[in-house]
C-alpha cells in the first residue's frame, strides 16, 4: 500500500481533477477580487464626482459670495442717496441680492450634504450669523435716509460680523470640505493600488496554473494544444491587462482633473473672494473717513493676490495685469481722499469708464470668472469620461472569468474520459 496521496501520483485522474479544481478556485478568487475592486472604485469615483468635489466647490463659492455681499453693501453705503450715482447704487443692490440668493442656496446645499455633526454645526452658525449680518445691513441702509450719522456705525457692525463670524465659519467649512475631498481621493487611490496588485498577483497565478496544466496534459497525454485551456488563458490575460489598464487610466484622469482643473478652480474661487474683499476695503476706506486700517488691509490682500500667497492668482497669472490696473485705481482713490477730494474719489471708485475702479474691477473679474468656469467645466467633463471608462467593469470580470470556469472542465473532460 502506497503512502503517496492519490493527487500526487501522475497515473491517477485524481491529480487532474485536483489541478482543474485549483485553476477554478483561483479563477473564482480573481473574479471576486476584480468585481469587488471595480465596484468599489466606481462607487468612490461617484463619491468624488457627486459629493466630495461639489461640496468643496460649494464651500468655496459660499466664501466668495459672502465676500462679495459685503463689497456690494459697502458700495451702497458709500453712494448713499446721491442722484448722480443712482445707477451704480441699483447695480450694487442687484449684486447684493444675487449674492444673497447664492449664499442661501449654498448654505442649503451644505446643510443637506453635511455628513458630520461638526459640519452641520458650522452651517447652523453661518445661518444664525447671516441673519444678524442682514439685520445690521438693513439698519445701515435705512439710516442713510433717517439718521445718516448712524450709517457708519451700523455698517461697521455688519462688516465686523462678516469678518469676525461669517468668513471664519465659511473658511472652516471650506477647509472641512477640502479635507473630505482629500480623503475621498486617498481612499480611491488605495483601492486602485490594491486592485492592480490583486489583479496582477491572482491573474499571474491563474495564468501560470493554466499554462502548467496545459504543459502537464501535453506531456502526459501527448496533446500539443488544448483549445479550451488556451482560450481560457487568453481570456485571463485579456482580463488582467484590461483591469490594470482601466484602473491606471482612471487614476491618471482623476489625478489630472484634480491638478489641472479642480484645484485651480478652488484656488481661483479663493482669489476672487480675496479680491472682492480687497475692493470693498477701497469703499470702506472712504466710508470710514480715511481709516488707515482699510488701506493696510487692501495692501495685504493685494500682495497676497500678486505675490504668490495662499489666495493668490497663481492659477491664472494672465489676469494679474488686470488686477494691478485696479490696484492703481485704488491708489489714485486713496490719494484723492487724502487730498480732501472725497467726492472726486467716489466718482473714480464708482465710474464705469476705462480707468475708473468699477470698470477695471469688472474687467478683471470677468477674466477670472471665465477661467474659473472653464476649469470647473473641464473637471466635470473629466469626471464623466472617467465614469464612462469604468462602465461595465463590474460585469466584464464575471463574463470573462465565467467563461474561464466553464472552459476548464471542458478542457480536461476528454482526458478524464480516457480513464474510464
Amino acid at each position: 500500500m502506497t503512502l503517496v496521496p492519490a493527487f500526487l501520483r501522475p497515473e491517477t485522474p485524481v491529480r487532474l481533477r485536483f489541478w482543474a479544481f485549483a485553476v477554478v478556485t483561483v479563477a473564482v478568487a480573481l473574479l471576486a477580487a476584480t468585481s469587488l475592486i471595480m465596484s468599489r472604485v466606481q462607487r468612490q469615483v461617484g463619491v468624488i464626482g457627486t459629493a466630495a468635489a461639489p461640496q468643496a466647490a460649494n464651500a468655496a463659492d459660499l466664501y466668495f459670495a459672502l465676500s462679495d455681499m459685503d463689497a456690494q453693501v459697502a458700495r451702497m453705503v458709500l453712494i448713499g442717496d446721491a442722484d448722480a450715482l443712482s445707477g451704480s447704487k441699483l447695480d450694487a443692490l442687484g449684486g447684493y441680492r444675487e449674492r444673497s440668493l447664492q449664499v442661501d442656496a449654498a448654505l442649503q446645499r451644505s446643510l443637506t450634504t453635511a455628513t458630520g455633526l461638526a459640519d452641520r454645526a458650522i452651517v447652523l452658525d453661518l445661518l444664525n450669523g447671516l441673519a444678524v449680518y442682514r439685520q445690521w445691513v438693513w439698519q445701515a441702509l435705512t439710516a442713510q435716509t433717517r439718521a445718516p450719522a448712524d450709517t457708519l456705525g451700523y455698517f461697521t457692525q455688519a462688516t465686523n460680523v462678516l469678518h469676525l463670524d461669517l468668513l471664519p465659519a465659511a473658511l472652516r467649512l471650506r477647509e472641512a470640505s477640502e479635507t473630505s475631498l482629500d480623503r475621498a481621493y486617498a481612499a480611491k487611490s488605495s483601492t486602485q493600488v490594491w486592485g492592480v496588485v490583486l489583479a496582477i498577483v491572482l491573474g499571474a497565478g491563474l495564468i501560470m496554473l493554466l499554462i502548467w496544466l496545459q504543459v502537464w496534459l501535453a506531456r502526459r497525454f501527448r496533446r500539443v494544444l488544448n483549445p479550451a485551456l488556451s482560450a481560457a488563458t487568453v481570456l485571463v490575460v485579456a482580463l488582467v491587462l484590461g483591469v490594470v489598464a482601466v484602473l491606471t487610466a482612471q487614476g491618471q484622469r482623476l489625478g489630472a482633473a484634480r491638478d489641472d482643473s479642480l484645484t485651480p478652480y478652488l484656488a481661483l474661487s479663493r482669489a476672487r473672494a480675496t479680491s472682492y474683499d480687497a475692493a470693498a476695503d477701497t469703499s470702506r476706506y472712504l466710508i470710514s473717513a480715511n481709516l488707515a486700517l482699510y488701506r493696510q488691509d487692501f495692501t495685504r490682500k493685494s500682495d497676497s493676490l500678486t505675490k504668490g500667497g495662499a489666495p493668490g492668482l497663481a492659477a491664472a497669472p494672465e489676469v494679474v495685469p488686470r488686477w494691478l490696473a485696479y490696484q492703481r485705481d485704488h491708489e489714485r482713490i486713496v490719494a484723492l481722499a487724502e487730498a480732501g477730494r472725497t467726492q472726486e474719489a467716489v466718482g473714480v471708485l464708482t465710474g464705469i469708464r476705462r480707468g475708473d475702479a468699477a470698470f477695471d474691477f469688472s474687467f478683471y473679474d470677468a477674466a477670472v470668472d471665465e477661467i474659473a468656469t472653464a476649469r470647473r467645466q473641464a473637471f466635470e467633463v473629466s469626471m464623466r469620461d472617467t465614469e464612462r471608462l469604468l462602465t461595465g467593469w463590474t460585469v466584464i470580470p464575471a463574463v470573462l472569468l465565467g467563461l474561464v470556469i466553464l472552459l476548464v472542465p471542458l478542457g480536461v473532460r476528454r482526458r478524464l474520459g480516457e480513464y474510464r
